[in-house]
């Protein structure tokens, strides 16, 4: 179906999240009105939208209503149970499409989706009982990680097994099942690509970023990822034909390991903005969050390109917040706070972005100079 939204049209996004709050402006500054979907009383999206429906995601009677009142519908995170999602694309068109989110909320179909296009992962097995998590182990050896194949993030849903010890408890532990146990990869670094694509086939993909991570959730985020340049053009380019293999109207995110030989192995795909694209609302002519809005909307992308270096860092829990007035009083840092009122470790509060001129990107002294407060 083709679709080209006039200014004055309403997005109903699923989620209320930070993600969906950054979402919503973009596509207020393109003219557009959004319509939050979430349970969420007060979410970090709807403080920044024109209507919102507060609402479980399995009610059914609230997403037809929802679906009446918008002109097409996107989400910001991808664990939308799919009765509901199935309801929403019978009603108004979902971009991306249903196709895509079942295939990203399950590890198995997304790894078997990339291995079919020639795609490089870590080595990998299903885990539907013990004797299949015996075999794997067999197979893949120790270390390995253990996981879940839906509704894993920042670390939750999976296990590290390590040689010698009992994989018996973490196999218990982790549900749902069936489980994907990974073969250990011993990486150089992880990096992201971010790839828009929009109804007509047209590709836009920011620079590839190196991302650092404490505790399992994003920290820093270094753009441009400092690496050889064939390296850099290899991972935009698999992440450009996962998108068109997938016939993508949206954002794709594309997670991988860079191996100490410069292999490139994807880790994992996710179909919206993404935490390692939130550098591109400072140092981008249009900010990922706009090339979504503007995918979604039947519009013409822009530009990827940047126009600066950057160093994007997550502001998480209580500790970090403890810094904002030092961030606030910091010249050249951009602050970015998501809404939440409630600290929580663990919880994503808002990020900072620090800009270098294009080309300049500072070593790690450099970087870590840059970045205290």
């Amino acid at each position: 179906m083709s679709l080209r939204l006039p200014p004055g049209a309403i997005i109903g996004i699923i989620g209320g999240g930070q993600l969906g709050r950054m979402s919503a402006i973009a596509a207020a500054r393109l003219g557009y009105k959004c319509h939050i979907f979430s349970p969420e009383p007060d979410s970090p999206a709807s403080q920044v939208s024109y209507l919102s429906t507060i609402a479980d995601y399995t009610d059914h009677v609230a997403l037809h209503r929802f679906a009446e009142a918008v002109d097409v519908i996107t989400f910001e995170f991808e664990n939308v149970p799919a009765d509901g999602l199935e309801l929403l694309t019978s009603l108004k068109p979902v971009r991306p499409g249903p196709g895509i989110l079942r295939l990203s909320q399950d590890r198995l179909q997304e790894k078997q989706f990339l291995n079919a296009i020639g795609i490089a992962t870590a080595p990998w097995r299903e885990v539907r009982d013990a004797g299949n998590l015996t075999a794997a182990i067999a197979e893949l050896g120790l270390p390995a990680v253990l996981k879940t194949t839906r509704l894993g993030y920042d670390g939750k849903g999976q296990a590290v097994l390590q040689p010698g010890e009992d994989p018996a408890p973490s196999f218990t532990q982790l549900q749902p099942k069936p489980l994907i146990l990974e073969g250990f990869v011993d990486f150089a670094c992880e990096i992201s690509v971010i790839v828009a694509r929009a109804e007509n086939g047209s590709i836009a993909a920011f620079d590839p970023v190196e991302n650092r991570h404490k505790h399992h959730i994003l920290d820093l985020t270094l753009a441009p990822a400092p690496l050889p340049l064939e390296t850099l053009a290899e991972a935009s380019k698999i992440a450009c034909l996962i998108a068109e293999k997938l016939e993508l109207i949206g954002l794709l995110a594309v997670e991988m390991f860079v191996t100490d030989t410069g292999v490139l192995l994807v880790n994992e795909i996710a179909p919206r903005p993404h935490n390692s694209g939130h550098w591109t609302l400072d140092a981008c002519y249009a900010s990922q969050f706009e090339q979504h809005i503007r995918a979604v909307a039947g519009l013409p992308l822009g530009t990827a390109a940047r126009h600066a270096d950057a160093v994007m860092k997550n502001l998480v829990g209580p500790d970090d917040m403890a810094t904002l007035p030092a961030i606030l009083a910091t010249p050249g840092l951009i602050p970015h706070l998501y809404g939440k009122t409630e600290a929580r470790p663990g919880r994503k509060m808002g990020h900072f972005t620090k800009l270098f001129p294009k080309g300049s990107l500072p070593g790690e002294f450099g970087i870590e100079a840059a970045i205290k407060v």
